[in-house]
C-alpha cells in the first residue's frame, strides 16, 4: 500500500534505467538497458498517484491494470505484480522492452503533467524478468476442450497472442510459421541488444506447455491454402492471419539494384535469424562494407544503424525531414546518437552510383527544406535543388513495408485495399472470407507490437464466439 501523500510522490524524481556505456556496447550484442533492481523498482512504482480514473489503462492497447501492478510492486509483491499484468498481457517481458510507452500509457500518465511520467515500461520489464529469473512463472490454465481446432498463421506478436487466447479457451491450436523457428518479427526484425532470444523463447515454450503446436517451414498460400486448412485434410474451424507486413518499400530511384543495397528485412533477417553475425559458424553470410548508409529514421532504421555499427561500419542515417519529425522513439534516437551514428537530416537520396562491377560506391542526395504544416500538422519536405555525393559501400532501406501478397493471391475471396492490406471488420476483425480473422500489420500495413497484440485479443474472442455459434446452429 502506497502510504505517501500525492504531493510527496510528485516530488520523487523518475529513476533512469542503468545502461551499458556506449563505447562498450557498440562492440557487443548484449542488451543495452540493464534493468531496475528491486529498490529502484519500488521507488519508481511509489511515484504512481493511483488515480481514481487511470488514463494509463485506456492508453494501453491490451488494457493492463497498471495501477494494480504498480501497487503490488510498492508492496514488494513482485510475483503478484507479474500475475496482475498477465491477466491481460501474455508478453510482458517483450512489451516492457519494445513498446513505445512514451506514446501510449506514459503519454497520458498524470504524473507527467508536472514531472516525468512513471516508468511503466521499465517496471513491466522488471516484474517479468523477476518472474523468469526466479523460476516462478506457471503454465496458464486451459479450459476444457471445445472440440474445435484453430489455425494461427504467423508466429509474431499477433500470432503468439492469438494462439494463447484461443488455447486458454479450450481450443486445439496449431501455429503455421514460414521460417524455421518461432517469433516472427520479434526474432528477425528486432536486434538482440533490444530483445534477447531467451525472452521470446520462454513465451513460445509456455505456449507449447499449454498444448499449442508449431509447424515450421510452412508457407500458407504456397504449402497449403486457407481452403485446405479449413477442409477435411486439416479440419480447422477458424483461422487467424497474423503474417505481418514483410514486403519492403523502396524508392524506385536509379541504381537501386546495385550490389550492396538491402532492404531492412533482408539485412536484419540475415543477421539475427540466419546468424550472419556469427559467420562462418553459421553458413549464411552478409556483405557489409566499411561505410553504411541507412535510409529512413524510424525504429527499424535505428535497429539497422546500431546493428551495422556493431558489425564494424561507419554508419550514416539519411532522412528527408528533420530530427523533430523522425518517427523513431526518442530513446532509440538517443541510443543511436550515443553510439556514434551520423545523422544527415533534410537529406533525400536521388541516385546510387556503382562501379564497373555493379557494386555500390556512392550515394547522391538532395538537400531538403520543410514547408509549412499541412492539415495533419506535418511539414512536407521540398527539394532545394542543391545536391551532394558521398562514398558508401552498403545501403539499407528502412522505409517500412507493405503486406506480403502470397495469401491474398491464393485466396480470391480475401478482400484487400490497393496496397494489399487485408480488409477486416472493425468490431470482430473477421475478413471477407467466412471464418478467417486477422490482426496486426496485415490489416494495418504496419503498426506497433502492442497494437498487434490488442487486435489479436479481439480477434480471438470473436473466433471463439464464431465457432461456438456453429454448435448452436447445428444443435
Amino acid at each position: 500500500m502506497n502510504t505517501l501523500k500525492p504531493k510527496e510522490r510528485m516530488q520523487i524524481q523518475r529513476n533512469e534505467m542503468p545502461e551499458q556505456k556506449p563505447e562498450e556496447r557498440v562492440h557487443n550484442f548484449n542488451e543495452v538497458p540493464l534493468g531496475f533492481d528491486p529498490e529502484m523498482a519500488v521507488l519508481e512504482a511509489t511515484r504512481c498517484l493511483d488515480c481514481k480514473k487511470p488514463e494509463c489503462i485506456a492508453g494501453c492497447p491490451v488494457g493492463i491494470d497498471i495501477p494494480g501492478f504498480l501497487n503490488k510492486i510498492v508492496d514488494q509483491d513482485f510475483a503478484g505484480a507479474a500475475a496482475k499484468i498477465r491477466e491481460t498481457n501474455f508478453l510482458p517481458a517483450i512489451c516492457g522492452r519494445v513498446c513505445p510507452q512514451d506514446q501510449q500509457c506514459e503519454l497520458v500518465c498524470i504524473v507527467g503533467r508536472k514531472n516525468k511520467p512513471v516508468s511503466i515500461g521499465y517496471l513491466e520489464r522488471f516484474v517479468s524478468d523477476y518472474e523468469r529469473d526466479n523460476g516462478i512463472r506457471t503454465t496458464p490454465e486451459v479450459a476444457p476442450p471445445t472440440g474445435h481446432s484453430m489455425a494461427v498463421v504467423g508466429s509474431g506478436p499477433a500470432g503468439l497472442t492469438a494462439a494463447y487466447e484461443l488455447r486458454k479457451r479450450g481450443h486445439e491450436v496449431t501455429v503455421f510459421e514460414a521460417f524455421h523457428r518461432g517469433g516472427g518479427v520479434l526474432v528477425y526484425g528486432i536486434p538482440r541488444f533490444r530483445l534477447p532470444l531467451e525472452v521470446i523463447d520462454e513465451d513460445i515454450r509456455t505456449l507449447e506447455e499449454m498444448g499449442v503446436k508449431f509447424q515450421y517451414d510452412a508457407i500458407v498460400g504456397k504449402s497449403m491454402t486457407l481452403d485446405e486448412l479449413m477442409g477435411p485434410e486439416f479440419g480447422f474451424s477458424s483461422i487467424f492471419l497474423g503474417t505481418g507486413a514483410g514486403l519492403p518499400k523502396m524508392l524506385g530511384i536509379k541504381g537501386e539494384n546495385l550490389n550492396g543495397i538491402y532492404s531492412a528485412n533482408e539485412y536484419l533477417t540475415r543477421i539475427y535469424m540466419m546468424g550472419a553475425l556469427h559467420f562462418p559458424e553459421y553458413v549464411t553470410p552478409i556483405h557489409q562494407g566499411a561505410k553504411v548508409g541507412v535510409i529512413g529514421a524510424g525504429n527499424t532504421a535505428m535497429d539497422v544503424a546500431r546493428t551495422a555499427k556493431r558489425m564494424g561500419a561507419e554508419v550514416t542515417v539519411y532522412y528527408r525531414r528533420s530530427r523533430e519529425e523522425a518517427p523513431a522513439r526518442k530513446e532509440e534516437l538517443r541510443h543511436a546518437t550515443e553510439e556514434f551514428i551520423n545523422f544527415k537530416f533534410l537529406t533525400n537520396p536521388v541516385e546510387f552510383i556503382g562501379d564497373e562491377n555493379y557494386t555500390l560506391k556512392a550515394i547522391k542526395c538532395e538537400v531538403m527544406t520543410l514547408a509549412e504544416p499541412d492539415e495533419s500538422g506535418r511539414r512536407k519536405p521540398i527539394g532545394t535543388g542543391e545536391f551532394f555525393t558521398e562514398d558508401v559501400d552498403t545501403v539499407v532501406f528502412s522505409l517500412g513495408c507493405n503486406v506480403n501478397p502470397i495469401i491474398a493471391e491464393a485466396t480470391p475471396e480475401l478482400k484487400t485495399d490497393k496496397w494489399g492490406v487485408v480488409s477486416a471488420d472493425r468490431g470482430t476483425l473477421e475478413t471477407s472470407k467466412k471464418g478467417v480473422f486477422a490482426g496486426g500489420d496485415i490489416i494495418t500495413g504496419g503498426a506497433k507490437v502492442i497494437t498487434a497484440m490488442g487486435q489479436a485479443k479481439i480477434a480471438a474472442q470473436a473466433m471463439h464466439d464464431y465457432v461456438m455459434s456453429l454448435e448452436m446452429e447445428t444443435a
